[in-house]
């Protein structure tokens, strides 16, 4: 791992421990003003945003959706291509959900998957995450 990636693996783990947490603002202090989300669950884009204010919204709403949530990484995989500056973890999912999900399962179903994040990097902030699941 190279200093640059370290600072990378850190800025990641530093979301990710937010994100565990619930704690929005935390999450925000690692990422770029203009941050690019996307969610994508098979195949399809079921959560996007683009900015720190919208990013912000969606991550507040998702808060309220799990009574327990962590994401834990399984591998990591470094890009060697400084030019790029993309990490991509392949991600352990475990949440219990704290609402009925209209069409979908009720409140206190655990939900369990997998899926690969792939982080890019601007300068000492993340600046753009896709998940896909």
């Amino acid at each position: 791992m190279t200093i640059q990636s370290n600072h990378q693996l850190a800025l990641i783990e530093r979301y990710l421990a937010a994100y565990n947490g619930f704690d929005v603002e935390a999450m925000l202090a690692v990422l770029s003003p203009d941050i690019r989300f996307e969610n994508y669950s098979g195949g399809e884009l079921t959560a996007h945003a683009s900015g720190i204010e919208e990013f912000r919204h969606l991550a507040t709403q998702s808060t309220a959706i799990f009574a327990e949530r962590e994401q834990r990484i399984a591998t990591l995989e470094l890009n060697d291509n400084p030019g790029d500056g993309v990490v991509t973890a392949r991600i352990d999912f475990r949440g219990r959900l704290a609402v009925d999900i209209a069409g979908g399962p009720p409140a206190g179903t655990v939900l369990e998957l997998q899926g690969q994040s792939a982080f890019t990097f601007r300068g000492a902030l993340i600046a753009s995450i896709v998940d896909r699941s």
